[in-house]
């Protein structure tokens, strides 16, 4: 006998849990109320395996090892926000081209990846990605995302005199 059910988890932090073989494991479509996944520092080097997760508005991934392969993420996770890619191996701009794909995305971090030592790479990103309003933490014009503006996912956060942004 199976019983069939959804997991009611809408917040899910494994950082510093590292991966087998550099991949996503155990994280299924069960998880489907998942507003927030974070896989900070787990060894990923891909994130192909990322099960589809239509109420997932914000994704984790700085300090893994992954360098492309993002088309996946525009196909199953249709309702991300913000994106944090930082201290991750992206080395052109071309690599983040499928994240046009992602209409809703209004935040994404790319701190610490070789791609932002290229020239014009603020200029490229947000020509890139029209839908974004932030890039490392400041929209186009270097002003800075408020803590309302950077997390204003829906996901309750804690909020203090010190919130931090992504």
């Amino acid at each position: 006998l199976r019983l069939g059910f959804r997991i009611r988890v809408t917040e899910l932090v494994l950082d510093n849990c590292r991966s087998g073989e550099g991949k996503i494991e155990g994280i299924t479509e069960e998880f489907s109320n998942l507003e927030l996944l974070s896989l900070i520092n787990v060894g990923l080097t891909s994130v192909a395996d990322v099960p589809k997760l239509d109420k997932l508005k914000k994704l984790e991934l700085s300090d893994n090892r992954i360098s492309g392969g993002l088309e996946v993420l525009a196909e199953r996770l249709v309702s991300l926000t913000h994106l944090n890619l930082s201290g991750n191996k992206f080395k052109d701009i071309s690599t983040l081209e499928p994240l046009k794909k992602l209409p809703q995305l209004k935040s994404l971090d790319l701190f610490n990846c070789e791609v932002t030592n290229l020239a014009d790479y603020r200029d490229s990103i947000f020509k890139l990605l029209p839908q974004l309003i932030y890039l490392d933490g400041y929209d186009i014009d270097d002003c800075e995302a408020s803590d309302s503006d950077g997390e204003g996912d829906g996901v309750d956060d804690e909020e203090g005199e010190d919130a931090g942004g992504f």
